[in-house]
């Protein structure tokens, strides 16, 4: 929270709390949410093992995740990079919903090959 300075009149400071506008949730929750895991404890183990990173970095579950962050999974066989649109305000998202909290960037697989 930051604090405003405002002057009146009568030369007196006056202190308002003002709220930021940024809106974050933790990144074990949003992949939850967004059904991009199937449970949370899933994300946990998908963080705890250096498989996602936001905006090139690995993250903890606990990172926050803020709109306009690019999110990459690094799945068994595939690497899924995605772009927040949009932070739920609620703990329950429907399907529906879930999709519009991120935009697909790519999908690669990553299978081996063998010569």
């Amino acid at each position: 929270m930051q604090i405003e300075a405002v002057f009146h009149s009568s030369d007196a400071l006056d202190l308002k709390p003002r709220t930021l506008d940024l809106v974050f949730m933790r990144l074990d929750l949003f992949l939850k949410l967004s059904r991009l895991c199937s449970r949370r404890t899933v994300a946990q183990k998908f963080c705890d093992a250096a498989r996602v990173s936001v905006n090139g970095h690995t993250a903890k579950s606990s990172h926050a995740v803020k709109i306009g962050d690019e999110i990459v999974i690094n799945r068994h066989q595939s690497l899924t990079t995605i772009r927040v649109l949009d932070i739920p305000s609620t703990r329950q998202t429907s399907r529906k919903q879930a999709g519009a909290l991120y935009e697909l960037v790519s999908d690669e697989s990553l299978q081996d090959f063998q010569p």
